[in-house]
């Protein structure tokens, strides 16, 4: 930090945090980095900058979801997807509906009418080859003007029944708003279904978002980091004479650094006690 900048900060402590416009120009290059909450291997972790940094071994976690894609996504690799390659799909779409305009060669003018978004068509006849998924935006009830994490959710995650007072999460978006409660409004638990043979996670109500909370939860959804977490962005190659041999649009895998940091208060003792050690509980990693 320069001088005049610190000097600036001692003499004006009110002059510190962020809003939306500077955090999305500077790309969210705080000392958070970049943070998303994976289910890789049937383990809850942690992601910053596009590297793990920890996990924990509880086979559940409670969350406040601030903000969720309205529909589902689809993504189309025909020589499938591999980790940590720039690989550029074949097809797209942010609404599950139709191949966005960016597609240079949609594989159908509809999902509906995709030969690969049939059940059947994935690897070795298994699920779909275009793959379904559900982008969301969550924090933590024990720090709720933390940081805002991504949350992908598969489509075995995402669709389904109930089981034994768990949804998958549409039908828990859906469960909870036949009550008239939106999501922000509770603390979800997030759980493991232990009989799956692929990592699936199933949601329920776990508590109430304290009232002196909600403000915060508000202004989290409108955060540049919740905008980041649900938005679609795809990996692209430019093969135009006059490109530059390509670009990239940096994937939306993960929410983006602290917006300003405010007063909340914390959740009930019994609320606390359940969630206020988890980021006491991410494994260290080198």
């Amino acid at each position: 930090m320069s001088n005049e900048l610190a000097n600036l900060l001692s003499s004006n402590p009110a002059l510190a945090g962020l809003d939306e416009d500077t955090l999305a120009v500077a790309g969210g290059g705080g000392k958070g980095g970049v943070k998303r909450i994976s289910i890789k291997g049937g383990v809850f972790r942690k992601y910053s900058g596009g590297k793990e940094i920890g996990a924990i071994e509880d086979r559940h976690m409670n969350i406040i979801i601030v903000k969720m894609a309205h529909k589902a996504s689809r993504m189309l690799y025909m020589q499938g997807y591999k980790e940590g390659e720039k690989i550029s799909p074949t097809c797209w779409s942010s609404n599950s509906d139709v191949p966005d305009p960016e597609v240079k060669s949609p594989v159908a003018k509809s999902c509906s009418d995709c030969q690969y978004s049939v059940k059947g068509s994935g690897d070795n006849g298994m699920g779909t080859k275009c793959k379904l998924s559900w982008r969301t935006a969550v924090v933590l009830p024990a720090d709720p003007s933390g940081d805002v994490m991504q949350l992908v959710l598969p489509a075995t995650s995402s669709f389904g029944k109930e089981d034994n007072g768990r949804w998958p999460f549409r039908p828990y978006i859906q469960h909870l708003a036949s009550h008239n409660v939106s999501a922000g409004r509770v603390i979800t638990r997030m759980a493991f279904d232990t009989k799956s043979p692929v990592p699936k996670v199933l949601f329920s109500p776990a508590g109430v978002t304290p009232e002196a909370d909600l403000e915060t939860i508000a202004m989290q959804a409108k955060s540049a980091a919740a905008e980041a977490a649900v938005k679609m962005s795809v990996y692209q190659v430019d093969n135009s004479e006059e490109g530059d041999g390509g670009f990239e649009q940096t994937p939306a895998l993960e929410a983006v650094a602290k917006p300003v940091k405010r007063e909340s208060t914390k959740a009930t003792a019994e609320q606390a006690s359940d969630v206020s050690g988890v980021l006491k509980k991410w494994s260290k990693k080198e």
